[in-house]
């Protein structure tokens, strides 16, 4: 079965066709051959036997009278019988012979007899022994045996032989003819269809047809393949003018949508710079009116200005980090070798600088390097390191770490404290636009810095997430393109 499945199909209806015809024709040669060596057998048995009875029939006055020398010559009438070459006659209860023949041969080359010979035909190795009773009236006087030599049927297996292995030959070279012609009848449909399959698979063309078959199954399959190639046809056509369709429309929404884009970033920049002219002068008039008329004044008043001049700084940090984010989101990106670990480091030492009275330990992985921006990356452990440094405030043993996880499809780049941490039910709102998990009495900040850090990771093609719980600490991944 192995060797079949290496075939082709023609191949294989050929295999098979030969392997019954072989089989059938084997198997009746065989059977032929024993059916004729058992009638030859039969035949040579029975004109033997029948010999014998006559020899047997003619040898009882010999007998009678003690006549060795007519029952020789009695035995002598077997020469007629090619086949027997030993007769003997034994007088009864004797083992001596009482009168032999031999055909011919050399006394020392004559075949010797049993002295015992069950009554009958007996085949032997290489020759019949038939022994019959003389009797004259129910009376047993002796035995006569006779051996005859099996050349004869040696001869006719040998030509029967002959004329089958002639007759297989020819009959299997017919065959072989025959099983070429239907094979490739039954296989060139079948093949054509595969070369038809095997185009459209590896061209896509889905345009070939096979060529129509007969009325038979092969040919049902060969029309139920067309009709399949031609459903396959108009699909693909329908698909082809819809993806022409929706690129048309992609290309559309996407010209608009960084129009759009393109304005709203106008826009935001444009009002977030003309706020900050109301601001100062909300801020200042406010510190004029604290400074002149602070006495005139109560308690309550000054307090109602302070909480004005904090709205409008809260407000001028707002307006900062509004366009912070949109100069991340205007600028060129420009990707080099970057040294992550000296980065880190740089923002560690900026971050002690400003708090000095902070104790926190920063460990920073060494050997770290992307392939980014630069200023965009610096941007992003100022806002995640930053973060850190923040909402570790009230640790006494703050701890900052920054390194690179081996494991996962892309290395990713992490920022971990031992800070406030964050409850998991609320991560998907880390990364929104003023969106924050602390109030401001705890910790202050305005929302925007996580949402820069996702932008710019996003123009990078990588991905960022969090990890963290309450009181723990907070871990944030972030993961770059490599080859963009």
């Amino acid at each position: 079965m192995r060797i079949l499945g290496r075939l082709t199909i023609g191949q294989k209806l050929l295999s098979i066709a030969m392997l019954s015809s072989i089989t059938a024709l084997v198997s009746a040669s065989i059977a032929f051959l024993a059916y004729d060596l058992h009638t030859i057998r039969q035949s040579l048995a029975r004109r033997i036997l029948t010999d014998a009875q006559i020899v047997g029939f003619n040898s009882v006055s010999p007998l009678l009278f003690n006549d060795a020398e007519t029952a020789t010559t009695t035995l002598g009438g077997l020469r007629a019988e090619p086949a027997i070459v030993a007769a003997i006659i034994r007088g009864q209860g004797d083992t001596r012979p009482f009168a032999t023949y031999f055909r011919d041969g050399p006394p020392a080359a004559r075949p010797s007899f049993p002295e015992q010979v069950a009554p009958g035909p007996v085949f032997a190795a290489d020759h019949l022994l038939v022994s019959e009773p003389i009797r004259f009236e129910g009376r047993p006087l002796g035995t006569l045996v006779i051996q005859a030599d099996l050349a004869e049927i040696r001869n006719r297996q040998h030509r029967y032989a002959g004329i089958v292995l002639a007759v297989l030959a020819g009959s299997l070279l017919l065959a072989l003819g025959i099983s070429r012609l239907m094979a490739k009848t039954i296989s060139r449909p079948i093949v054509r269809l595969a070369d038809t399959a095997r185009t459209v698979s590896s061209q896509k063309d889905y345009t070939v047809r096979a060529e129509p078959g007969g009325r038979d199954e092969v040919g049902l399959l060969i029309g139920t393949f067309n009709e399949m190639l031609d459903q396959i046809q108009r699909q693909d056509s329908d698909l082809k003018e819809a993806r022409v369709d929706l690129e048309r429309r992609v290309e559309t929404r996407t010209r608009d949508l960084a129009t759009a884009n393109k304005e709203l970033e106008a826009f935001s920049y444009s009002v977030s710079h003309d706020l900050r002219a109301p601001l100062r002068a909300i801020d200042g008039f406010s510190k004029a009116v604290l400074t002149d008329y602070s006495p005139q004044l109560d308690e309550r008043g000054r307090h109602y200005l302070e909480r004005v001049r904090a709205g409008t700084l809260r407000m001028s940090q707002l307006i900062d980090d509004l366009l912070g984010l949109a100069r991340v989101s205007r600028r060129e990106l420009v990707r080099k070798r970057a040294d992550v670990s000296d980065i880190a480091g740089q923002v560690a030492v900026e971050l002690a600088r400003r708090q000095p009275s902070r104790q926190v330990r920063v460990e920073v992985q060494p050997g770290l390097t992307a392939e980014a921006d630069p200023h965009l990356l610096t941007i992003v452990f100022e806002n995640l390191m930053g973060n850190a440094w923040k909402f570790t405030g009230k640790k006494a043993d703050a701890c900052v770490e920054v390194g690179q996880q081996a494991n996962g499809p892309a290395p990713a780049f992490y920022v971990r404290d031992n800070g406030a941490g964050f409850d998991m039910e609320y991560a998907d709102k880390l990364f929104g636009a003023f969106q924050r998990l602390h109030t401001e009495a705890d910790f202050e900040g305005t929302g925007i810095g996580l949402a820069t850090v996702q932008r710019i990771v996003a123009r990078h093609g990588g991905r960022i997430w969090a990890e963290g719980t309450v009181n723990k600490g907070a871990t944030f991944y972030f993961t770059l393109e490599r080859n963009p």
